[in-house]
């Protein structure tokens, strides 16, 4: 989120850049594969709290911080952001095989492929081809290919939208397993195919990433446009499912950014301005349920507001 503000706001560069810093270095264990200065303080703390160089056991969380490490590269040009990226990636690699021909999986217990993490996995590949000119091919292909396998693993049903993941059969062939058609995961594959076309310029992958958003946008609306969960759980889906219909709408603003779509701006717009009249109370903390109230459930938390900030950040990038 902290990219998408900068050209907005050019004079708040440097605070973004530290935040970034901060996030960073209280995320993680050790400091040791960046370069980046540390104080005794901050490794204390960050040792308690963080996982060692950002790797745990799950290839989902990893992925969700080589993205972040990529973002605050976009933002500070600091090339230790950059390099822990690609540390992260590798270990993500390593975490591929030819079960269900292909892919990721979930975790290193390896007994689920599922959609979050592939999705996550050709967004990073993708984003590293357009940032790392020395490796532009190598990271190229390796999207290619992850997408290839993603988009015949199955896990794209036939109304054009993505259960969670697969069932691994008996005789080791792999089938969608119905799952619920989550609105991240509708939405990280857009943004990693917006990624995709820049890295090759093949506008193919944004019209594949079209079709997807605009499925994803009318199972997703209610009758006036506004964005809810597809199991409705609003305004009790948890900590981690407060998060999901943002990360949806971040990526719509990506594929807008790169193909833009009237269907993609109203919808970005709609949402926009329904959390900002319904669903904000008057300390400016937004909520779970972009309908509003904004009190619901919980009432706003880091997790509601962030999530509904990434609409706002979405319709001032895209113009609305």
């Amino acid at each position: 989120m902290l990219r998408e503000f900068r050209p907005r706001i050019p004079w708040k560069q440097p605070r973004h850049s530290k935040a970034a810093q901060r996030v960073f270095v209280t995320g993680q264990k050790t400091l040791s594969a960046t370069g980046l200065t540390n104080s005794t303080y901050q490794f204390q703390v960050a040792s308690k709290r963080g996982f060692s160089e950002f790797l745990n056991n799950y290839y989902d969380d990893e992925g969700w911080w080589a993205l972040a490490l990529i973002r605050s590269w976009d933002v500070t040009h600091e090339q230790a952001y950059l390099n822990m990226a690609e540390h992260i990636f590798r270990d993500m690699q390593a975490g591929t095989d030819g079960t269900c021909g292909g892919g990721l999986w979930w975790s290193k217990a390896k007994s689920y492929k599922n959609a979050i993490a592939n999705e996550l996995y050709l967004s990073v590949a993708a984003s590293l081809a357009n940032r790392v000119p020395g490796k532009k091919g190598e990271y190229t292909q390796i999207a290619k290919d992850e997408w290839a396998w993603f988009k015949n693993s199955g896990m794209i049903n036939k109304d054009n939208l993505i259960n969670d993941g697969l069932s691994i059969n008996s005789d080791g062939s792999c089938v969608n397993n119905g799952m619920q058609t989550w609105s991240y995961n509708q939405g990280v594959v857009l943004g990693g195919l917006a990624e995709l076309s820049k890295a090759t310029g093949d506008s193919s992958y944004l019209d594949q990433a079209v079709t997807i958003a605009k499925a994803a946008i009318a199972l997703l609306s209610d009758e006036n446009g506004i964005i809810r969960e597809v199991d409705k759980c609003e305004p009790n889906c948890g900590a981690d499912g407060s998060q999901f219909k943002g990360i949806f709408v971040r990526n719509l603003h990506y594929l807008q950014k790169a193909a833009p779509q009237d269907a993609i701006r109203t919808a970005i717009e709609k949402n926009a301005n329904s959390i900002w009249g319904s669903d904000r109370n008057d300390r400016n903390q937004l909520g779970i349920k972009w309908t509003g109230p904004p009190d619901l459930g919980e009432g706003p938390n880091a997790s509601t507001h962030s999530s509904a900030m990434d609409v706002i950040v979405a319709a001032l990038a895209v113009g609305v």
